[in-house]
């Protein structure tokens, strides 16, 4: 088939995902044609308009969408994003093209967990619009049970959701040799890694650490190293680490590359998400991928499909750092059950969330809505 794969100024995990997916679909034997409006590659989310500058240039998006698919008329359309959307159905209004659509982290979801918003007014016209492009798609993939929940509470038919979760790249994240790679370290015995902004709620985990004696925290992400001392929410968890005095125990080691993820990962004995929420799940994919065990605290989004309790990790709930340093050192104290969640986690990853695999599975509904059968696809 030919795939046109729309996205609107993508973040930083969009371009890693579209990315992936488009690289397994060209390589299961399909074209793929990328329409992607941005500034520039990973790495420049700080860049990306806001809601009302991308609802504001979706015209003249769709009408550049319109003028190459005349010229190249795809087969299906899958829009990555809510503006995206609206750009792929007034596109393919006039060309027959179905579309299927996948969202980041609903409007709906951000406002129950209470995380950062551009405001009531925008928010509550997100929350229509997105209701909207779902009920208008030939079909929606959602990227959880909690997303597929929440779009049927929208209105979208429940014929048309389909499941189809994150991927992680099985290759370049695996099991490997574990060696502490370059980043400033206590000494400490054990570490704990968290991937993540600094916006999320990192202070449960830094709260827990005074109860994990012997224990060392990675913190990866934000910006990068070199600009980090101008970041508010840097500053503000550097100032909760010294009031724990725990600041001789967390490194907050900025920004980390591709390149470099997969051997922190396989550094630390623990992954931690003290986020309420994660729509992909992407960076704990990641950790299992590499034999990392994962702690969360999520009470939404992909994490708790993603996770078999007591088998790949722990989930907890939020906000309890008493909680948390009590699990953590209870697996710490059972070596053979950390050693046998590290198996599980890489076989979960590896068996249900390589890319090809998830590839395959959005490819079922590519062929449902253009009505083709499994056999006439492009081998």
């Amino acid at each position: 088939m030919k795939i046109a794969l729309v996205a609107q100024h993508p973040t930083d995990g969009d371009w890693i995902r579209l990315r992936e997916l488009s690289r397994a679909l060209t390589e299961a034997g399909h074209r793929v044609i990328a329409d992607v409006a941005a500034t520039g590659e990973p790495g420049l989310a700080d860049g990306r308009p806001g809601e009302r500058e991308l609802l504001a240039q979706v015209p003249e998006f769709a009408d550049r969408l319109v003028t190459r698919w005349e010229r190249i008329r795809p087969d299906v359309v899958h829009a990555a994003g809510w503006t995206s959307g609206l750009a792929a159905l007034s596109a393919a209004r006039g060309l027959d093209v179905p579309v299927v659509q996948s969202f980041g982290p609903l409007a709906v979801s951000r406002q129950r967990h209470g995380l950062r918003s551009p405001g009531a007014a925008a928010a509550t016209e997100r929350v229509r619009l997105e209701a909207a492009i779902g009920r208008s798609a030939a079909a929606v993939l959602a990227a959880s049970s909690a997303q597929a929940a929440d779009l049927a509470r929208l209105g979208v038919s429940r014929r048309a959701i389909t499941v189809v979760p994150c991927g992680v790249d099985t290759t370049t994240f695996a099991p490997g040799l574990s060696a502490r790679p370059p980043v400033a370290s206590s000494g400490a015995q054990r570490r704990l890694v968290m991937v993540t902004g600094l916006a999320g709620h990192i202070g449960t985990a830094i709260r827990a650490l005074p109860r994990l004696p012997g224990t060392e925290l990675v913190i990866a992400g934000g910006p990068s190293r070199d600009v980090l001392g101008g970041d508010d929410d840097y500053l503000s968890l550097t100032a909760l680490a010294k009031a724990e005095d725990v600041d001789d125990r967390v490194t907050f080691s900025g920004h980390v590359g591709r390149g470099d993820l997969p051997a922190l990962l396989r550094s630390a004995d623990l992954l931690v998400s003290t986020s309420r929420v994660e729509p992909s799940g992407l960076a704990v994919l990641e950790a299992m991928a590499c034999g990392l065990p994962v702690v969360a605290c999520a009470v939404g989004g992909a994490l708790p499909d993603i996770i078999i309790d007591g088998t790949t990790g722990l989930l907890l709930p939020p906000d309890r750092p008493a909680m948390l340093a009590d699990t953590i050192r209870r697996l710490f104290s059972h070596p053979m059950l950390l050693s046998g969640m590290r198996v599980a986690a890489a076989d979960r990853a590896q068996s249900r969330y390589s890319w090809p695999r998830i590839a395959e599975e959005t490819v079922a509904v590519y062929e449902q809505v253009t009505g083709r059968e499994p056999s006439q696809t492009a081998a």
